[in-house]
Formats: structure tokens, sequence, C-alpha cells
């Protein structure tokens, strides 16, 4: 099948996150949804529902009155203080199993609500390359297609051949190809429409006790390699997921900088006219990281753009929010009570000065629900 552009959502779709299993806290009595958040934001919402099983996703979504918004554990979701005026339904499924396999490579499919982490350190422990790079990433496993979360290197896009999902148009359960899922930086068909649910995705892994290539170069140097090297699978895992902490992006409940959706902005990608343009405006600077890609387009360095406009780690918002003190891109609810209004007048004030100074504009990386930028 192919993308449908065309199709208005009723409510923009939430990646999901952080995954947790069934209680009955889960099924309790309507609130905030901070709760629910790694930001540890957002108000209340109309109804919620916890569906432990694909068949059970399928049901709630049926069930639910119009708005529905589907959630994990809201790793890269902004809510709004006022909540969400509908239906929420959390995504509790489990599970990972072999469907396919040879002597070079293993595919398995992947519940919706497997925590990312959990599914990373399987695979490696495993022997199986193709997401080691992606390690200590809050969130689901029904997330990353939606957002085709990467990191250091590596993308899901490179290693999901297909993503079972409940079409809301259709009233059907389908697997859609990977070739068809619009995978683009940080994006594709899933993100801001809310017709299709994501079930379970499906990963086509290598039989190796190597990682792929080392493709980031801060990586590279955090493991003593080249760029191009192989690393035992482990060896990756264990630097990232240590490169990670230091900028304040894997969970930490005593850690305030991880009240966060993580990197609040993508990194801009420019065309060849704009990055020149950018080139003329930041000389006495010295020029952006950035990296060439297809078509004459450069992506830039997000961080560096903020931090050269004036905001540096640990800058102060208003009502207790703030920069990270570890990374420039991560907004925090460092005071654990700030509200998204507070969150979301520090990250226009970076945007609007970003713009100013340089001609380029942020857009954020998170959905936001129920608010806006």
């Amino acid at each position: 099948m192919g993308a449908t552009a065309n199709c208005q959502p009723k409510v923009k779709g939430v990646p999901d996150a952080s995954a947790q299993p069934t209680t009955d806290a889960d099924r309790a009595t309507p609130g905030p949804l901070a709760g629910y958040t790694t930001l540890r934001t957002g108000g209340p919402a109309e109804r919620i529902v916890a569906a432990g099983n694909a068949d059970e996703i399928v049901r709630a979504v049926q069930a639910a009155a119009e708005p529905v918004l589907i959630l994990a554990g809201g790793s890269n979701v902004v809510i709004g203080d006022a909540g969400f005026p509908g239906t929420v339904v959390l995504v509790r499924s489990r599970g990972l199993r072999v469907i396919a396999e040879d002597t070079t490579s293993v595919t398995v499919r992947v519940d919706a609500g497997e925590p990312w982490d959990e599914l990373v350190a399987t695979t490696v422990a495993n022997g199986w390359a193709g997401l080691e790079c992606l390690s200590g990433i809050p969130g689901s496993t029904g997330a990353t297609p939606i957002q085709n979360v990467g990191a250091y290197g590596q993308e899901v896009a490179e290693t999901i051949t297909g993503v079972e999902v409940y079409d809301r148009i259709e009233g059907t359960r389908q697997v859609i190809p990977a070739a068809d899922c619009g995978f683009a930086y940080r994006g594709s068909i899933f993100k801001y429409v809310d017709r299709w649910v994501v079930l379970s995705v499906d990963f086509r892994l290598t039989r190796s006790p190597l990682s792929g290539p080392v493709r980031y170069a801060e990586l590279a140097r955090a493991l003593g390699v080249e760029v191009g090297d192989q690393v035992p699978l482990a060896d990756a895992r264990a630097v990232v997921l240590r490169l990670r902490a230091g900028k304040g992006m894997v969970l930490d409940a005593n850690d305030p900088d991880t009240r966060s959706v993580g990197s609040f902005f993508t990194n801009p990608v420019l065309d060849r006219a704009t990055y020149e343009q950018l080139l003329e405006r930041s000389t006495e600077l010295g020029d952006p990281p950035a990296w060439p890609g297809a078509d004459g387009l450069v992506k830039v360095s997000a961080a560096w753009l903020i931090d050269k406009a004036g905001f540096t780690k640990g800058h102060p918002g208003e009502g207790g929010v703030a920069i990270s003190s570890k990374h420039t891109l991560a907004l925090t609810n460092r005071s654990g009570t700030a509200h998204t209004a507070d969150l979301l007048t520090l990250a226009r004030t970076i945007r609007d000065q970003v713009h100013a100074r340089f001609g380029v504009t942020l857009h954020p990386e998170p959905v936001l629900i129920n608010c806006t930028l």
C-alpha cells in the first residue's frame, strides 16, 4: 500500500515510550497525564484504558469515542496543561518472537509495548546486530517506526521489514512493508497522523558478534576505533549507554535532567542556499557541525545553533524549566513541578532567537498534544 498524505488526522498520533506492565493503577480514575510521560507535565484525560495485547488495543480503539490518544510511556510527547479531552489508550503489550531465520540473519516480531532498551539488550545478548547503537533510548518498540528512531549512526528504518497496524479508516489489521512506511529523518507516514495504530514491528537483524560499521565519529572516538570499524556488540552497547548517560539521555529518577523528551528540536536540514547564508552569518563563530546529504541538502547541528544563539547548558526558563545541564538540545522540567506552558515558552524563545541570529527555523522533535509551539 502507499502513503496517504491527504488523510487528515483527528488527533496527532503519539509515539510510545517506556511501556510498563498492566497494573490496577493503569485502570484507575483518570487524572493528570503527567505521570505517563517522561517530561512529567500534562493535564488530565477524560478516560484512560490500558491494553495488554494487540487484540485489546484494537478493541479499545474501536470502542472509544473520538478523540483517541495512543500512549505508552510518553518519552516523545508533550501534553498540554489542559490534558486530553478524550480516551487515552495505554499500550501495554509485551512479547518478542522469531518469525524467520537463516544462517546469516534472524527476523523478530516485537509487540508495540515491549520496552525498547530491553529489546536492544536481548538482541545484543543473542548476537543479533543492527540495533546496538540505539541502546538506552527510552520508550517502547511501537514508537520506533513512527519517528524512525535513530542515534549514533543507526536508524530503525535500516532493520525494519514491516509494521503491523490497525487501520482506523479501513477497520482492518495489516502489515505495512518498510518500503511503504515513508521513512525519513525522524519521520514516517505514521507521525502526526492517527490513521494507523502500531501493534507490532518486524526487524531483520544480522547474526554477528560484531556491530555494524561504526559511523558516528563521537562513538568511534569513545570506542577507540576508526569510523567504519566494527566492535563487539556488547562494547558498542556499553559505550552508547555511557555516552547517553553523560548527556542525561538515559532515564534516571535521581537526575532531574532526565525529566525531558530527549532532544526537543531536530537538526535542521537545509538546502545549499540556506546553508551558505548560515555560513555567512556565523563567520566569526566558525562553521557549525554539518553533515552533507543527498541533493545538496546539509543537516546542521541544532545544539550548536542553540548554544551560539546564547542558550547554554543549564539556561533557566520560567516556572522551573531549564535547558539540560548536560545537553543543549534537551529542555527539562527541572523542578518536577513545571507546567507544559512554561516549557513551550522557553522553546519558543530559543526557536525565535535562533531564527533571528541565523535565519534557520528549528522544529520540535516530540509530538505536541493539545498544545502548540
